[in-house]
């Protein structure tokens, strides 16, 4: 099966299935904020309508300027992108040609932005098990690396990689000229501290933000990379002019000045990810640890889960394959927090399928 390489895309994973979709559905599959965008967003909304006449600012400085408030940091360390996902494009065309290693399981599209672009790629496994990244390899991996890429809080994994461990790595790979970048598109989600202010110190550091999945504003496509201004300065080579939309850029200049529906979402959030794992682990699933708005579970009975997703999938509960993620091939499903109704809904439907195995 062709099986769609993201989430949030029921349509095709149900065509990719040979199967029909239900009128109703949930989907698990999407790991943006399920509260939905701030209030304070729909309230400024239709002023924002107003930007829709004029060609946006193609530095995005106001924005820029905001973020880099927020971060203590200098607006020369900020560029943003047409999502996250935009900014990787850059990094791997930066690394054209070159070798790109990739810290697995990750995001699939450090893979597919780095093949677009003819990289070498090199994958370096972690146990899910033991989450302990493998600083030593990735020393002397990065001796003829143009870029590592990391990812945490892990997609999709939700795990997170000890701060020291990062810092010990940027202290080993200083002086090799590559360029170290640590995608914390969820780092909101954990309350973690973000490793931007460790960016002086080592100028080989560059950090990718999304402002989409806290904010459930994933349509507007917003993100930003936090580095050097050497590293900033290499990646806005690519960027297209007026890359990001008006709007796009003018909520990110409110969401850079918003901390209390982030600390908000993180309390719920942590106590239905908490009961769910519990609940889950009563009924015989496999969880692992998340610190996230999303986490894996499995039938450890079942070497892979194709059986247990098209089960949920005709009970219209969408979730996400992990077949496209290195490491993991299919032997986990990776499931969103949802709100408690849903989630109830969900608990439901692995119960039925326990009840018939």
């Amino acid at each position: 099966m062709n099986l769609p390489s993201h989430g949030a895309n029921p349509a095709h994973l149900y065509d990719a299935s040979g199967m029909v979709k239900p009128s109703s559905i949930i989907d698990f599959s999407v790991n943006t904020n399920p509260d939905g965008p701030p209030g304070w967003l729909k309230d400024k909304w239709p002023s924002f309508l107003e930007l829709v006449e004029d060609y946006p600012d193609p530095s995005g400085q106001a924005a820029v300027n905001a973020i880099a408030r927020r971060l203590a940091l200098l607006p020369e360390n900020i560029l943003p992108g047409n999502g996250a996902a935009e900014i990787i494009h850059f990094i791997a065309r930066h690394a054209s040609g070159k070798k790109a290693v990739i810290v697995t399981p990750a995001f699939s599209e450090y893979e597919d932005a780095c093949r677009a672009y003819g990289c070498m790629i090199d994958y370096v496994p972690v146990d899910v098990d033991s989450w302990v990244l493998p600083v030593e390899t990735l020393e002397e991996k990065a001796k003829e690396a143009a870029v590592i890429f990391i990812c945490t809080p892990n997609n999709p994994t939700g795990q997170v990689f000890q701060r020291k461990e990062l810092i010990r790595l940027l202290e080993k790979t200083r002086a090799f000229g590559t360029i170290i970048v640590i995608d914390e598109a969820f780092y909101d989600f954990a309350g973690e501290d973000s490793i931007v202010s460790e960016i002086r110190p080592f100028p080989h550091l560059a950090v990718l933000h999304s402002m989409t999945k806290m904010y459930a504003v994933a349509g507007l496509r917003i993100g930003y990379i936090a580095a050097s201004p050497e590293i900033i300065t290499r990646l806005k080579r690519y960027r297209p002019h007026w890359n990001v939309n008006a709007i796009a850029l003018q909520a990110a200049q409110e969401i850079a000045s918003d901390t209390q529906y982030a600390a908000r979402t993180r309390t719920w959030i942590r106590e239905e990810r908490e009961r769910m794992m519990k609940e889950m682990k009563k009924i015989g699933f496999s969880v692992l640890p998340s610190s996230v708005n999303f986490y894996l579970l499995k039938d450890s009975s079942l070497d892979e889960q194709k059986l247990l997703l098209r089960f949920l999938l005709k009970r219209g509960i969408v979730l996400r394959h992990t077949e496209n993620f290195h490491g993991l091939d299919g032997r986990w499903l990776r499931a969103a927090v949802k709100k408690e109704k849903e989630n109830n809904q969900l608990l439901s439907a692995l119960r039925e399928w326990e009840s018939q195995c």
